[in-house]
């Protein structure tokens, strides 16, 4: 179920962001007058799902799920529509057009895919605001996202204050600040002492061959507190009740949940000691530990022990904020495009399996929108690259015509064109054979 639901939210949020971003194209072809022959959400090779003819547009939804196309008339795109153009150019074609609206409309797919990243994160601030954690209320320090890492002088429990000097105001954003803006000097607090860590470089590609998200984890170091036990599971059977503080397994340590999870997950099947404070006493409860490494409890989350604060927008507020948000999604992906040329980065590039893998478990509309919002702009950026067969190969032609004062030869553009489709294809196919690597040997 969770595979489908994941699969459903990535199907629907692709299609609103390539109907969105081919009729960025579609619309200022034909307020140039320019034919626009087919509109299509997916493509139909040999045949269509759906398909209507409307004045001179075939509009239709093909079979492959790999995105959509518009086919303008007089234009080298992957219709390869060479008889077309062996024939003089008419005036209703793309090619006939001025340079500058050739410019507008090839360009139109990418700005409608940024503006739509930017609006959608201003109405998810207007809608729902910002809940963050600010760092100094981070009370218990971070936990690190693998114990290894705690070999390059970070250790669990720190209270980071700073990277490259530059203040960490929220508890998330250490993980951006060493990935992806490359800070390696960290200020933190630990115990009664402040210290600073030097990070090594190799440490990004230690992050990227474990698969983290980063040096810590987003979660914060909290207290194991009760919220509430499941009436038909060890926990409610040994007694634990709601309120109770868990410490101890077996007289040792792990005041923390996620120390205790793991630690939880070396005694399947066994029993084991609880150490528990229940009103300043403390007990100890004997349970058994199902197969599952379970007890059958929740524990009361980090946004109700600590003081997270929340940022609300008004309407007209939000759409500065939006954009803000969108900016600083946008730089932060370009930055760390480049862990990509490295090692470690390559192996982590993924298909639509792991794009549908960011995708929440569960249908949740916040979470929803905020992923559309980020794979907006990702499309934006990735279209706009000088690659033949993206939107930016087109506009590089197109600025080289507008400056030379004479266009590509078609010859030129033909196997320009032919040369990106491969480049692409193979990509295509390398990203979704990660995938299928991946999902059969865990790698």
């Amino acid at each position: 179920m969770e595979i489908l639901i994941k699969a459903t939210q990535l199907i629907l949020s692709l299609s609103i962001i390539v109907v969105l971003h081919e009729l960025g194209h579609m619309l200022p072809a034909k307020w140039f007058k320019t034919r626009v022959e087919k509109f299509y959400l997916f493509f139909n090779w040999k045949f269509s799902l759906i398909k209507k003819k409307i004045g001179e547009t075939e509009y239709g939804i093909g079979w492959i799920p790999l995105g959509g196309y518009v086919k303008i008339a007089g234009m080298i795109d992957e219709s390869m529509d060479k008889e077309q153009m062996e024939k003089p150019a008419e005036p209703w074609e793309f090619r006939a057009k001025p340079a500058w609206q050739r410019l507008i409309i090839m360009t139109g797919g990418v700005i409608v895919n940024l503006l739509l990243g930017f609006f959608i994160y201003a109405m998810v601030l207007f809608v729902w605001g910002e809940e963050y954690l600010p760092n100094e209320k981070a009370l218990y320090g971070i936990h690190l996202s693998d114990e290894s890492l705690s070999e390059y002088g970070i250790k669990e429990g720190d209270i980071i204050l700073s990277a490259d000097g530059v203040k960490s105001e929220i508890f998330a954003d250490i993980n951006k600040m060493v990935v992806v803006d490359g800070a390696r000097n960290l200020k933190v607090i630990r115990g009664d002492n402040e210290e600073t860590i030097a990070l090594p470089d190799e440490i990004v590609n230690v992050i990227l061959s474990k698969k983290l998200k980063g040096v810590v984890s987003k979660i914060p170091r909290f207290p194991n507190i009760v919220k509430s036990v499941i009436d038909t599971m060890p926990a409610a059977k040994a007694g634990l009740l709601a309120g109770d503080s868990i410490v101890e397994i077996n007289s040792s340590s792990f005041p923390y949940v996620l120390d205790f999870q793991k630690e939880l997950e070396n005694h399947k099947g066994a029993e084991v000691l609880l150490g528990v404070y229940r009103n300043n006493e403390k007990l100890t409860l004997p349970v058994r530990v199902t197969q599952e490494g379970k007890l059958g409890y929740f524990q009361t989350p980090p946004n109700e022990l600590f003081s997270y604060n929340t940022q609300e927008y008004g309407f007209f507020e939000s759409i500065p904020a939006g954009i803000s948000k969108g900016t600083n999604t946008l730089t932060s992906y370009v930055k760390s495009m480049s862990l990509l040329f490295t090692k470690e980065g390559a192996k982590q590039i993924g298909g639509f399996g792991a794009i549908a893998g960011m995708f929440p478990p569960i249908w949740d509309w916040k979470s929803f929108w905020v992923m559309t919002a980020l794979l907006s702009i990702i499309l934006a950026f990735m279209n706009i690259l000088p690659i033949p067969a993206l939107d930016g190969g087109h506009v590089v032609f197109l600025v080289y015509e507008m400056v030379s004062g004479k266009p590509p030869s078609e010859n030129f553009l033909t196997r320009a064109q032919v040369i990106g489709m491969v480049l692409l294809l193979a990509l295509l196919v390398y990203a979704n054979g990660m995938d299928i690597y991946r999902g059969i040997f865990g790698g």
